[in-house]
């Protein structure tokens, strides 16, 4: 991929590196793609090249011979997916901290995240999903009904869990409830 990215730069005029992205297609064979991004201020036209890497193999020899922007993009690549780039001058993790076990975009990673074993290490346990942002509820007339985090789901009304949970406070303290949101009828 090295001489097929050199080749763009060189013979093709892609002289700038836009990004590279990687892709996780769990459950096939190859089970990676990595896709670079190019583009060519001389003609103004981009280019997409996309390679597979399997699971097994999970790596890829650098572009950062050819676009040293591609330093920080292989980077977090490899923390995030686990596919090395042979040739990189300093392959090691950008986002996670180094030890960690894990690879965190890949599809098999669990969405509320895996507990380790990193002393004061801030967030080690798995986070609670229940009502978390990628929870979504099936049905609903829009996709703001469809939102855990603010819909009652006895009502059909929208309204946030934190304000809810104080209506029912102010309702046990006062007998009815003057938050914010729909006030039951009077008697």
């Amino acid at each position: 991929m090295a001489e097929i990215c050199a080749f763009a730069k060189t013979e093709l005029g892609f002289d700038y590196l836009v990004d590279i992205s990687s892709l996780d297609n769990y459950g096939e064979d190859p089970r990676f793609a990595i896709v670079y991004h190019l583009y060519g201020y001389r003609h103004l036209c981009y280019l997409r090249l996309k390679t597979e890497v399997s699971e097994e193999k999970s790596e890829l020899p650098s572009v950062t011979g050819v676009w040293r922007a591609a330093d920080w993009h292989e980077r977090e690549i490899y923390d995030m997916m686990g596919i090395r780039f042979r040739g990189h001058p300093d392959l090691r993790r950008i986002l996670m901290w180094e030890g960690y076990p894990y690879f965190p975009l890949r599809k098999d990673f669990p969405l509320a995240g895996k507990s380790s074993e990193m002393p004061e290490v801030a967030f080690t346990d798995p986070s609670p999903m229940a009502g978390g942002p990628f929870v979504t509820i099936a049905g609903g007339k829009d996709t703001i009904s469809r939102e855990p985090r603010i819909r009652i789901p006895e009502t059909d009304s929208l309204e946030t869990q934190g304000r809810l949970e104080r209506r029912q406070d102010i309702k046990d303290a006062h007998g009815r409830a003057y938050g914010p949101g729909p006030i039951e009828p009077k008697d």
